[in-house]
């Protein structure tokens, strides 16, 4: 039944594609009216393949209605949904820059679509991660499994910051970035999820190499299974290794949840960090000018915890700059 989500199919335009998404494909375009009256607004078009069957039609509203309920400024913003007539379209915040992978292959010296700035700085690095964290823990204290973590599926807008928001992966297994329990007994939940961040880590650190580069993925799932993990980048400095190798600890409780992650590297956060994120938010528990409270003393959610449907992230305010903005999940 239509909501007060529903937007008219006649204020939409589509203008170009974006790329192929876990449901069909998904196209820039405008809507007109939806934030102000009578004003365009830029803004991202997921659809679902014609082909696609009952069951994956109802996934795909369903998703967007999962994440009617989500506010949080490292997390993609739902703005409507089209679902009177074919196709469905659900109607997602524009990032702008794209996917976190291909923006940072794009900081390469030698990329050729180099947008003129220098590779990220340690600053750099650990202000996109904590966007990312946030989006993250923001997630998780609702009960949220991402289950698909990974540079690919985190977006920046214009201004670099990073949201995250799950394109998902027509059911591929997401191997080089899943957690040995997750390959071996199939179990998804925070602290699968925090293994996960650690790779993304890895890949900022690297300009997205491929995780286990010259390994196939039967080769990363048995030395993964066998304890192994990712070597050390180039020059990698201690900080974002240091995180790494906590969210890479085997036993999956000896893994910090995100907000304590968060904890590790508040300090290093640009000023907006503290308006703007989940971290210092009234709901984790931030009271005033006192620091936030940790929730998250025991990381560890059941085991049979129903993963939910990861949801795109938002941002109104843009915060830190990246040499000229952030990024979140």
């Amino acid at each position: 039944m239509p909501d007060e989500w529903e937007v008219s199919r006649e204020k939409i335009t589509v203008i170009r594609e974006l790329g192929q998404g876990s449901f069909g494909m998904v196209y820039e375009g405008v809507a007109l009216g939806l934030i102000t009256e009578g004003e365009e607004t830029k803004v991202a078009l997921k659809t679902v393949n014609e082909l696609a069957t009952m069951r994956e039609r109802i996934e795909f509203l369903n998703e967007a209605s999962v994440m009617k309920a989500f506010k949080c400024h490292h997390v993609v913003r739902l703005l409507g949904v089209v679902s009177q007539g074919q196709p469905a379209l659900v109607i997602m915040e524009l990032m702008t820059r794209g996917d976190l992978k291909s923006y940072l292959r794009s900081l390469r010296p030698e990329a050729e679509n180099n947008p003129g700035l220098p590779p990220p700085s340690l600053k750099d690095m650990i202000q996109m991660a904590g966007e990312i964290a946030d989006g993250m823990a923001y997630l998780s204290a609702n009960k949220f499994v991402h289950r698909d973590l990974a540079a690919r599926n985190c977006m920046v807008s214009e201004d670099f910051t990073t949201d995250y928001y799950r394109k998902g992966g027509k059911g591929l297994l997401p191997v080089r970035w899943m957690s040995p329990e997750a390959l071996k007994d199939g179990i998804f939940n925070t602290q699968s999820d925090v293994w996960s961040f650690g790779v993304v880590l890895w890949e900022i650190a690297t300009l997205a190499e491929q995780p286990y580069q010259g390994m196939s993925n039967e080769q990363v799932l048995r030395f993964v299974m066998d304890n192994g993990i990712l070597e050390r980048p180039e020059n990698c400095p201690d900080k974002l290794h240091e995180l790494m190798c906590l969210c890479w600890q085997q036993n999956p409780r000896q893994r910090p949840s995100f907000v304590q992650l968060l904890e590790r590297i508040k300090d290093h956060m640009a000023p907006a960090f503290r308006t703007l994120s989940f971290f210092y938010s009234p709901e984790n528990g931030h009271q005033g000018s006192g620091e936030p409270s940790n929730t998250e003393t025991d990381p560890s959610p059941e085991e049979d915890e129903p993963p939910a449907s990861p949801l795109p992230a938002r941002k109104d305010h843009k915060p830190g700059q990246l040499p000229n903005g952030t990024a979140s999940l």
